[in-house]
């Protein structure tokens, strides 16, 4: 446990300065590393309602705005593609981005239009997993669906909010089960360590996902911000990240016959796409109210509020309201972290790409892991142990309460309010 806490501290600490923006006059879009793989981002901001645990940037549903919204999205594609970005994968994320399905199509389709894409992720929910919208996102030639189905368990489903949005735990399977097969890859986003979730409750969760035999599960670690662990805490009581470790090996154990880790937290039955786009792409542009990129070394984020990203576009400026240059070591770090994250990091490539000796600047982290056996050296690769895993669990939800933290300040600080 001892390891455990220290890997968290370090981890909260490093993550504090990744999104830590620095007040900046230049809000203009970073330049693109050339030749380099590059996602983009689409983010969806609505859902019809909003559950208490999330922190990414989302709002109600309301039609006319929604689709002013739309709009404006597929105007901000075209920037790029005027400022000469290109895209080889799609990940559409929100939110709901399934909300208006009439409106996904068409912005989806449109960026086929323009940008070579080749792999396109949607996330969605259970109760939109009808035989209208399956055939809709076929024929926009998604790959990889994935469902935000949580847990099963109709006590947790309840006290989260989502029992009467979405349906039962045996409704939600019967979804699921319907629509396996459809896609190259459907994926079942699953939340482990709810303060009221037992053994048993994972345990059963787990039961039932094998039994529909899913393509692929990511089991996230509930990952609450400071925004919202107040609101948790009403409706479910506190989090205990100490046992934590134990569920994780609940979920290792239980799925290692039939499934291989992707990822620290994604596994999957076959070698299709995985739910962490920051994994297989370097780079990736987020493009959308609130949205998230990793562009040339730099991340930068869009305005937070909705009227206000649509009126930036509408005037033609890329909304940007936040950016931050990594300096090389927080480049070297922030790659470290994410190709362990899926599980191995190749050092000569990492050299050729920084065109420096990685160790010089990462001595540090690899020998503490490998003292700590969280990673091995293969050669030139390191990779993550079975032990590493549980750790970049941790590594990887700091990260995200990071992040989820600066968004909650965005929010606060409303629309394009320098971030200091």
């Amino acid at each position: 446990m001892l390891i455990e806490n220290f890997i968290t501290w370090y981890a909260r600490k490093k993550n504090e300065d990744y999104v830590k923006f620095a007040p900046s006059n230049d809000l203009t879009l970073p330049e693109r590393t050339k030749n380099v793989p590059t996602l983009l981002y689409l983010h969806i901001p609505f859902c019809e309602e909003l559950c208490p645990y999330c922190s990414f940037n989302r709002v109600v549903f309301k039609e006319d705005l929604c689709r002013g919204y739309y709009d404006a999205l597929r105007r901000e594609i075209s920037m790029y593609k005027e400022r000469g970005y290109d895209f080889q994968a799609l990940y559409v994320g929100g939110g709901t981005p399934t909300v208006l399905m009439d409106e996904l199509k068409r912005t989806v389709l449109f960026t086929r239009e323009l940008y070579p894409i080749k792999e396109i992720s949607v996330e969605t929910n259970p109760n939109h997993l009808t035989e209208e919208n399956i055939g809709q996102l076929k024929e926009m030639g998604v790959n990889r669906l994935s469902v935000g189905v949580q847990t099963f368990d109709d006590g947790i489903l309840k006290s989260v909010e989502r029992y009467h949005k979405y349906g039962s735990g045996r409704e939600i399977g019967e979804r699921l089960k319907r629509t396996q097969g459809i896609f190259d890859t459907l994926n079942a986003d699953m939340i482990f360590n709810f303060p009221t979730q037992t053994l048993k409750m994972l345990e059963n969760d787990l039961h039932i996902l094998l039994s529909l035999q899913i393509d692929q599960i990511t089991y996230y670690p509930l990952m609450v911000s400071t925004y919202t662990q107040e609101m948790m805490r009403k409706k479910l009581g506190v989090v205990n990240y100490e046992r934590g470790n134990r569920l994780y090996s609940t979920i290792m154990s239980t799925l290692k016959d039939m499934y291989k880790p992707s990822t620290a937290w994604c596994f999957s039955r076959t070698n299709k796409m995985i739910d962490e786009y920051v994994v297989h792409y370097d780079e990736y542009a987020g493009l959308g109210s609130g949205s998230i990129g990793y562009l040339g070394g730099c991340a930068y984020a869009n305005t937070f509020d909705i009227r206000d990203y649509i009126n930036e576009i509408r005037q033609g400026r890329i909304p940007i309201a936040a950016k931050k240059e990594f300096t090389l070591k927080e480049r070297l770090r922030y790659d470290l972290l994410m190709k362990l994250f899926g599980l191995s990091l190749d050092l000569v490539e990492l050299k050729l790409k920084h065109k420096v000796n990685p160790f010089y600047y990462l001595f540090p982290e690899i020998l503490f892991f490998r003292l700590v056996g969280g990673i091995k050296r293969q050669g030139s690769v390191l990779r993550l142990t079975e032990k590493g895993q549980y750790y970049w669990v941790l590594m990887m939800r700091e990260f995200f309460i990071g992040v989820n933290n600066f968004r909650d300040y965005c929010r606060d600080i409303g629309g394009r309010g320098r971030v200091t």
